[in-house]
């Protein structure tokens, strides 16, 4: 079987793509890399520097509906992993003096992990994510 080394990029739709792109950049520490307005959409492009992590945010010109529902087919949540415990209270932290609403962070009752889950403007479910060893 052919493998594939990780994931290179994320293309998330939003309804507003300036006020989306601000907002990854401020609680996520990612950097804006180009906007490009074509013909069906504007997306905007970040970058984690560290994971190499591309972000694409689109604002489609024909949407359909108004916010992200992951009972919907589709898209569940995305995970952001992070490399121990404490980075998950240091997230915590960051929300919170953000303004952004969040989970607290919560152990799995599997033992396997902790989370930390939060919601971008267009109600996107995300989440920062330990493995325990």
């Amino acid at each position: 079987m052919p493998a594939f080394t990780s994931l290179s990029h994320l293309d998330l739709s939003v309804t507003d793509v300036e006020r989306s792109a601000d907002w990854y950049c401020e609680v996520l520490g990612v950097r804006r890399v180009r906007r490009a307005d074509l013909d069906n959409r504007i997306m905007v492009v970040l970058l984690h520097e560290e994971s190499g992590l591309i972000i694409g945010l689109n604002q489609h010109h024909d949407t359909v509906g108004d916010r992200f529902d992951e009972h919907r087919p589709g898209l569940d949540h995305v995970g952001f992993g992070v490399a121990n415990r404490q980075d998950l209270v240091a997230w915590q932290e960051r929300l919170a003096e953000r303004g952004v609403e969040h989970s607290p962070v919560r152990d799995s009752p599997s033992g396997s992990g902790a989370a930390l889950v939060f919601r971008d403007p267009d109600n996107i479910q995300l989440e920062f994510w330990w493995t325990a060893s």
